[in-house]
């Protein structure tokens, strides 16, 4: 029995041997395949590809092309305001001339009226019909004169309110002197106002201009620079773009 198992042992393993022997010699073949296997360069899972200067070239020409489109819509926008605030500033300028035109015919009236008041007032009896008719003329002479815009709201209020000096017992000449003198004052303050009002605009078309102006300038400047450079097409004509992707060996990474 003993002989039979010896025998069994001497003639297995030898076969056994072998057929593990054969096993490693795939195992290390199947490794050294997996090793050395072709891989392309650049996958997308494994290598971003580095742009060309091509490339690079060309998006820098399209962002400052988009910058340019910008400034230059940005400049139009703004020249239209300029205009705008000009031509307020021209009716703002003619406002102003026609206040000047209305204080000075009141002041000259004034000054007529400041001569003519030299003269001795005419005497009238003072009883209660004469003070009635005085105060009817000072009331009608006040509405005209607010009507034709010579006197504000508030002095018509100041006239019927018989404030700020409005006696209603005075002699018509003598209210009359103070209406025109009213008069004057009021367009001299409407005549300020519009000046004030006409600089005011004038300083708001000036900067408008000048903002325009930059933006124009500035938009010529961008237009030029997304302009390419004849070097830069040279180079980008002569530069063929790659086409083909290129496979080196290379150690395949495990997994």
């Amino acid at each position: 029995m003993e002989t039979v198992v010896f025998y069994q042992f001497l003639t297995e393993v030898p076969q056994a041997a072998a057929i593990w022997s054969a096993l490693f010699l795939l195992a290390l073949t199947v490794l050294a395949v997996l090793v050395a296997r072709p891989e392309r360069d650049a996958p997308e899972a494994d290598h971003v590809p580095t742009p060309t200067a091509r490339e690079v070239a060309v998006a820098e020409i399209a962002d400052l092309r988009r910058y340019a489109e910008e400034v230059a819509v940005a400049a139009a926008r703004a020249a239209r305001t300029a205009r705008r605030l000009r031509a307020d500033w021209l009716v703002a300028q003619e406002e102003a001339q026609r206040a000047w035109t209305a204080y000075d015919e009141a002041d000259i009236a004034a000054r007529r009226v400041a001569t003519a008041g030299a003269l001795p007032t005419p005497r009238t009896p003072h009883t209660p019909a004469e003070y009635a008719a005085r105060e009817r003329y000072l009331h009608r002479a006040a509405m005209a004169a607010h009507w034709r815009g010579e006197l504000t709201m508030a002095q018509l209020a100041d006239v019927f309110g018989h404030r700020r000096g409005w006696d209603p017992r005075r002699h018509p000449v003598e209210q009359e002197t103070l209406l025109i003198r009213a008069i004057r004052d009021t367009r001299l303050a409407e005549h300020r106002t519009a000046v004030e009002r006409e600089r005011s605009t004038w300083r708001d078309a000036e900067m408008a201009a000048e903002s325009a102006r930059a933006l124009a300038e500035e938009a010529y400047a961008a237009a030029v620079r997304s302009r390419p450079t004849p070097a830069l097409a040279r180079r980008t004509a002569m530069r063929p773009s790659p086409t083909a992707v290129v496979a080196r060996w290379r150690p395949a990474r495990a997994g």
